[in-house]
């Protein structure tokens, strides 16, 4: 039997991340992808000359000495990544059905700004939002890493909700909705979300957040070469089908049914329920835990529609559009059998003269409720029923954002969809959730896993951990190998890469 130093399953950004950091410390790794593209959220796919992404669409903290910039320098790809930076003056735009706008602009002093040009009265308040945020998002940093820590903090403010946060800080309706404007980026809910959770997000963009140019897959390409740079392997249609334990230890995994390959450490970068489903063998992971796991909370998925225009026709924006039907942007729940959609997140693409855009992204909540019907079938054999609610959903969407573009509907050249399942089909992502297990301010305890299991060598990383998004997915692979190499050793490597 094939033996490897590790072994991590799923070749997403955390998986690869871990794959990175531990064959750059002389481990023998095995990355395992069932799918037979790489990447995860990260990953791109063509329709023609169109390069479409699937989930990652602006990224922040890239600018040099910001917290993402250092671990891409890290992973040794920060000269690889193809950028553009976002409008300093307003990377997001909240607009609302009448037509108002308002926008949030790159660094605090801007940001301050910008939002008191409209609402004069309320300076104080935007600043005692801003420094609550800032205070949080610089918990990780460059000078963090570089003290020996992952983070210099964060459980008080997973505890607390982000609602009440802003509701301290203005009581201006209006004002509040907006500072809660960028909520379908993240899974934002009224009810469950936390400062932690909305800060991190949302002091990374304010910091410095960039569109990735020509598709996110070079950036799941680049990791993979680092990887194969430094001796390891990655493998795609290897699907773990069984973890075999022996005793309080996993001794190999099964792949594709047949194959058998032992490990001394196994990392899982897919859903804890998926993970704890392949154990073979268990007599450690009491049954009561595999309830409490399963019984957790996916976020709700997204719906997503790519608007390919001919060649030259629409200007590309350099800004990210949160579109409300409403003036609520907390509210997703709209009616869908109508289909009356409440909110889309919208964001361009640059063809190669960059003055155009070939691809406008529009994304907006769906909940399982609203596609649980089709939940047992699989991408391509979903019937005519699912055509006619994609066809419908993608209508609405058209119809909705061609109420603020005007100039879209009539230089749509084709339309193409994909709904939750399709991104559970590609991502293994339990209901298509796009935010993996809701980050619930009443009991963080329950809802942020620990990478270590009751398994001796078995760890799990990825955004069911800590945060989704490239941020906090690399955060939770930092957090996963420090189990293996050390707290400190890793940081300060990092920090100082």
């Amino acid at each position: 039997m094939e033996k490897y130093d590790v072994i991590i399953i799923g070749a997403g950004f955390g998986g690869l991340a871990c794959g990175i950091t531990l064959s750059r410390e002389g481990f023998k790794v095995l990355v395992l992808e069932k799918e037979r593209s790489l990447g995860g959220c990260f990953q791109s796919f063509r329709r023609g000359r169109y390069i479409l992404d699937t989930g990652i669409h602006y990224v922040g903290s890239l600018s040099e000495g910001q917290i993402m910039h250092q671990y891409f320098k890290y992973y040794g790809i920060a000269d690889k990544l193809k950028l553009l930076k976002l409008d300093e003056d307003g990377f997001d735009v909240i607009r609302f059905g009448d037509g108002r706008e308002f926008r949030h602009a790159m660094g605090y002093e801007r940001f301050i700004d910008t939002l008191a040009a409209d609402f004069p009265d309320e300076v104080d308040g935007i600043r005692s939002y801003c420094d609550t945020i800032r205070h949080v998002g610089n918990m990780i940093s460059p000078e963090v890493l570089r003290s020996g820590h992952i983070s210099s903090g964060g459980m008080e403010y997973m505890g607390r909700p982000i609602y009440d946060e802003i509701c301290r800080c203005t009581g201006n309706g209006l004002l509040r909705n907006i500072l809660a404007g960028s909520n379908t980026l993240y899974g934002g809910e009224k009810e469950k979300s936390s400062i932690y959770e909305h800060a991190m997000v949302n002091h990374s963009n304010i910091e410095g957040a960039y569109r990735f140019v020509g598709g996110t897959q070079h950036v799941a390409d680049a990791m993979v070469d680092v990887i194969r740079a430094n001796g390891g392997e990655v493998r795609t249609l290897s699907a773990v089908t069984k973890i075999h334990l022996e005793g309080p230890k996993a001794e190999y995994v099964e792949v594709n049914g047949e194959e058998r390959i032992a490990c001394d450490w196994l990392i899982s970068a897919i859903h804890p329920s998926l993970t704890l489903s392949l154990l073979e063998n268990n007599s450690v992971i009491k049954k009561a835990f595999f309830t409490r796991v399963n019984s957790l909370e996916n976020s709700y998925g997204i719906f997503t529609t790519y608007l390919l225009f001919k060649p030259a026709t629409v200007p590309y924006i350099n800004r990210n559009y949160y579109l409300y039907r409403r003036e609520d942007t907390w509210d997703m729940h709209l009616d869908y059998r109508g289909y009356n959609v409440p909110a889309v997140l919208m964001s361009m693409q640059p063809g190669k003269d960059i003055r155009y855009c070939d691809v406008a992204t529009l994304m907006t909540p769906m909940f399982k409720e609203d596609y649980a019907r089709w939940e047992n079938t699989l991408s391509g054999h979903r019937g005519p029923e699912y055509l006619e609610f994609k066809q419908a959903m993608e209508e609405r969407m058209i119809e909705f954002v061609s109420s603020h573009f005007p100039e879209f509907r009539g230089n749509i050249e084709k339309v193409c969809s994909s709904s939750p399942l399709s991104y559970r089909d590609y991502t293994g992502t339990p209901d298509g959730s796009a935010y993996g297990i809701v980050k619930d301010w009443h009991n963080p305890m329950v809802n942020h896993l620990p990478p270590r299991t009751k398994i001796g060598n078995l760890l799990i990383t990825g955004q069911n951990l800590n945060l989704h998004g490239a941020i906090g997915v690399a955060v939770s692979a930092s957090v996963t190998c420090s189990e293996i190499l050390g707290t400190e050793y890793l940081t300060k490597k990092i920090g100082n890469a």
